[in-house]
């Protein structure tokens, strides 16, 4: 896959109505690599794959044309992008419907995602500890997300702050001169996307989603956010309902194993993580 080829694979995307736009094409293939099914009417299929340093990686942006499915091409592209992946763990989303076929290379499931969406008409007041408060993210701070990041992800990331700062605004809460979390807002689709938020407590974690919700009430928001962030009911209250079933997050290999002391309450996006 070459920048080339984003505008046929944004059109394949929304031949199976996802909601990327080519600049979010751009932004996934910034940061990884992927490969491409061509016949003589063109590109029919799209796989990428992410490298989270030696030990880790994610597949995602798995595409068949609709009038091409069930012919192997999936399969096929699946099995080379695990070839590059190599040794490491490899992380995955996948439909309920593609369970199965994520099964048969190994994979198996070690939690789910729920995504919320819709527009924002009450944005909660969430009041922060201490000596805490929300502010802008700086190039200088990027040390530290990064291992706000890494404990909270149990591995690297892919994303720089340099290559999010590029597409995303991004905010931390400031605990007396020290960060202990931080949150993205960027457009996506339809809209915005809230995510990554990294906190260490869920009080927290709503702070900062509140923060970013409220800068867009009115306006389509987004947030996929993990089962075990115990935010789906908050969140729905807040107008961001639950719009489908949930999305199994699959390993194949060994799961990674978070800092408890610092979560993940809400996904860059479902091909990264």
């Amino acid at each position: 896959m070459t920048a080339d080829d984003l505008p046929a694979a944004h059109k394949l995307s929304l031949s199976v109505l996802w909601p990327h736009r080519l600049e979010d094409w751009k932004f996934v293939h910034g940061m990884g690599e992927g490969i491409v099914a061509e016949d003589e009417t063109g590109v029919i299929g799209t796989a990428m794959f992410w490298l989270y340093g030696r030990d880790y990686a994610s597949v995602g942006m798995v595409i068949v044309a609709p009038e091409r499915q069930k012919a192997g091409i999936g399969r096929g592209m699946v099995t080379r992008i695990l070839r590059e992946t190599g040794e490491r763990n490899v992380l995955l989303h996948a439909t309920r419907n593609h369970l199965a076929f994520c099964e048969s290379f190994g994979f198996f499931q070690i939690g789910c995602v729920h995504q919320h969406q819709g527009s924002v008409f009450r944005t909660p007041f969430v009041l922060l500890g201490e000596g805490e408060r929300i502010r802008p993210v700086g190039p200088r701070d990027e040390a530290v997300l990064a291992d706000l990041s890494r404990r909270a992800l149990g591995r690297s990331s892919t994303v720089s702050l340099k290559h999010l700062m590029e597409v995303a605004s991004l905010v931390a809460i400031d605990r007396y001169g020290e960060l202990i979390g931080y949150a993205a807002l960027r457009k996506y689709g339809l809209g915005h996307v809230i995510g990554p938020v990294i906190a260490p407590d869920a009080e927290r974690a709503k702070a900062l989603i509140a923060h970013w919700a409220g800068s867009r009430a009115g306006s389509f928001v987004r947030l996929d956010v993990p089962d075990a962030s115990g935010l789906s009911s908050w969140l729905t209250d807040m107008g961001l309902v639950q719009v489908e079933a949930t999305v199994p997050i699959l390993v194949r290999g060994e799961a990674p194993r978070p800092d408890p002391s610092m979560t993940r309450f809400a996904l860059l996006s479902q091909s990264l993580g």
